[in-house]
């Protein structure tokens, strides 16, 4: 069977690697994939972006499945485009997608049915965002209602810093315009608390499949200082997750949002991703929705997956995720992204990668922002590689992915140094 990913980041790099893996799978297809990707002989990049090229593409050439990476093609209808022609697409619909693509449309979904999050109001009107600012106080959190590729978060723990927010997204409309008719909005929202946690569903429009969890590093320096970014590094287990908190989270967040998106006539398929926030007693809220793997977190879920990941996309595809019971290798993957210089705000591209180490079963090297050029690996993106390893301990998984980073060079090089680090506390 032939298989497509849609996508060109790190988290596109793992579903290709591990569809690969599987004996059913003849060829693996990215679109428009990346230079880790290109390197691959197992892999073969597609340059095309476009929802209906890829579409005819993906007829022409017998596509048996495709898996949808990233949130923009989501957001654009690929799912909707290829089921209309009769292609087999794990994602959710456009329609689906505004739990992602619409942080206005998530929260009312929330508040409609019951599903905890943190206490908001929605703002077309910097005017009005600031009143409300001024009379709640800081810290507080101010998000941009459209895509924003990690990045249209603040979390502001100063008024200052939440009406410079406010200015940013609303009057200077720096994260682009969004989505809906109205132009640029802004949720904001009370600060919440605890512990993060990255809670990753497959839904088939009715039945639900948790993966294993995960715990992604958001803040750019050692120590969650700096400013926050896509990801700079995950691990999978969580121990913030324990089975009551899972429990909980299963009861609480994902199945409520399956029925109340069913309810509302819009039946979630594909990735569901719950951000939770996880207080001192095991309570949960959400903190947002993605409609897609995360990234960094998916190239140490998919480490330690060890069923046919081609056979449980067919079962989420086929409505049948009921009679799926994935199986996880026990031991821990930690990830630790290597960045741009200037990332988040300014990555510098262009830059040589080398000393890249062979392909291991134990630690593998999976690329987002990298590009093939006349033979020669570069920089094309902010975040450039998550170098990922498999241990026995989560101090082991540590040292392991750290020891790879030490012999991987491109100027400027960001890393942090503690991914992990409340999982190996005390």
């Amino acid at each position: 069977m032939k298989v497509l990913v849609i996508g060109g980041g790190g988290r596109e790099h793992a579903l290709a690697w591990k569809l690969a893996q599987s004996p059913k799978v003849q060829a693996v297809y990215v679109a428009p994939g990346n230079g880790g990707t290109a390197r691959d002989a197992r892999l073969e990049n597609v340059p095309i972006t476009d929802v209906v090229k890829l579409r005819q593409w993906a007829h022409a050439n017998k596509i048996a499945l495709t898996v949808v990476g990233p949130e923009a093609p989501l957001a654009a209808g690929v799912v909707d485009e290829f089921r209309s022609h009769g292609l087999r697409i794990f994602g959710p619909t456009r329609a689906a997608a505004q739990l992602e693509s619409s942080k206005a449309f998530s929260k009312a979904f929330m508040r409609r049915h019951g599903i905890p999050t943190a206490a908001y109001e929605t703002f077309s009107d910097p005017a009005d965002a600031h009143a409300y600012i001024d009379r709640m106080g800081a810290p507080i959190v101010v998000k941009a209602d459209g895509l924003a590729a990690g990045k249209g978060v603040v979390v502001a723990m100063t008024a200052d810093e939440a009406h410079e927010a406010v200015d940013f997204m609303l009057l200077d409309n720096k994260l682009g315009v969004s989505h809906n008719e109205g132009g640029a909005r802004v949720v904001i929202e009370e600060f919440l608390q605890g512990e993060e946690a990255s809670f990753i569903v497959l839904c088939d429009g009715r039945n639900v499949t948790a993966l294993a969890t995960s715990q992604d590093h958001k803040r750019l320096l050692d120590r969650d200082q700096g400013p926050n970014t896509g990801g700079m590094g995950a691990y999978s287990p969580a121990p913030v997750v324990t089975p009551a908190v899972h429990a909980r989270a299963m009861r609480e967040v994902i199945l409520p949002t399956m029925r109340g998106m069913e309810k509302d006539g819009i039946p979630y398929t594909g990735f569901l991703y719950a951000g939770l926030m996880i207080d001192a007693k095991g309570g949960v809220k959400t903190l947002e929705f993605n409609c897609r793997m995360g990234d960094p977190e998916t190239q140490p879920i998919l480490m330690r997956l060890k069923s046919d990941l081609y056979d449980v996309m067919l079962a989420a595809t086929g409505g049948t995720l009921d009679q799926v019971e994935l199986q996880w290798d026990r031991r821990t993957a930690l990830g630790v992204v290597m960045a741009a210089a200037g990332y988040p705000l300014n990555p510098r591209k262009g830059d040589a990668v080398t000393g890249l180490p062979r392909d291991a079963d134990e630690a593998m090297v999976f690329h987002a922002g990298t590009t093939m050029d006349d033979g020669q690996l570069l920089t094309s993106g902010g975040r450039v590689l998550c170098v990922t390893a498999l241990a026995d301990t989560v101090k082991s998984a540590q040292q392991r992915a750290y020891e790879v980073v030490q012999g991987i060079r491109f100027d400027g090089a960001q890393f942090r140094r503690d991914i992990g680090h409340r999982a190996v506390k005390g």
